[in-house]
């Protein structure tokens, strides 16, 4: 295995752990964002106020992607199983 080789596959694993990690993170961003807007807005300074909105949204997230983020993990794995000969070269 050379070095660029092994470079690459890790670049490869990231982009993929990036890229199933997004769609929870991005919605856990919006979600506190805007419920930090309302808690300005109404000037609510309430700790717990956002982790239940929070919790929430991850959730909803994750159940609306998760049959797109088994395709990308399969596809994944998929491509490792396939080119596992010439990963042992």
């Amino acid at each position: 295995m050379t070095p660029e080789f092994i470079s690459g596959f890790l670049f490869q694993a990231i982009k993929t752990a990036l890229m199933l990690a997004a769609p929870m993170l991005a919605t856990g961003l919006l979600v506190g964002i805007l419920v930090s807007m309302f808690q300005a807005a109404t000037q609510i300074n309430e700790m717990t106020l956002v982790f239940v909105p929070k919790m929430l949204g991850v959730a909803l997230a994750l159940l609306l992607f998760f049959p797109w983020m088994i395709n990308v993990i399969t596809g994944f794995m998929g491509n490792m199983i396939i080119n596992l000969p010439m990963y042992l070269k």
